[in-house]
């Protein structure tokens, strides 16, 4: 298994970062981590609302905080992302695919930030459908 990962899905309180109103990849990871028992919490500051529960502007008005952020955000963006969680002491980070970039990546572990990157969260956190599929073929070719 990727370093960090069950670690990441040890936190039982996950932010995803970039989650569109209605669809999309964070909006189906936020939705599949919420029935598999994690509280989770969106965070687009375009959007008042998500799957009918609040959406918060940033990582700082989660009352009570979170132990793990998911990042969907662009990867010019996602080097703010880790700047606000070592900012705020959250010290687990997933950069789903296509949201990671080498600066980001480097600052999460300048920060003392255990990141996950170059992985599809779906494929660890119990996956289901062609998600399954993938995990399936990966561990067949010993890359998970």
């Amino acid at each position: 298994m990727k370093p960090g990962v069950e670690e990441f899905l040890a936190e039982k309180r996950i932010a995803v970062v970039g989650v569109s109103r209605t669809r999309g990849f964070g909006n189906s990871a936020l939705r599949t981590l919420a029935s598999q028992g994690y509280d989770t919490f969106p965070v687009n500051p375009q959007a008042e609302t998500v799957e009918g529960r609040k959406c918060y502007r940033s990582l700082s008005e989660i009352p009570g905080g979170v132990g793990s952020v998911l990042t969907v955000v662009r990867p010019e963006q996602t080097t703010r992302v880790v700047e606000e969680c070592i900012r705020l002491g959250i010290k687990k980070v997933w950069m789903q695919q296509g949201s990671e970039s080498e600066e980001a990546i480097g600052a999460a572990r300048a920060g003392n930030i255990s990141v996950v990157h170059h992985a599809c969260i779906l494929m660890y956190a119990q996956p289901g459908s062609i998600h399954r599929f993938h995990r399936w073929i990966n561990k067949m070719l010993g890359k998970f």
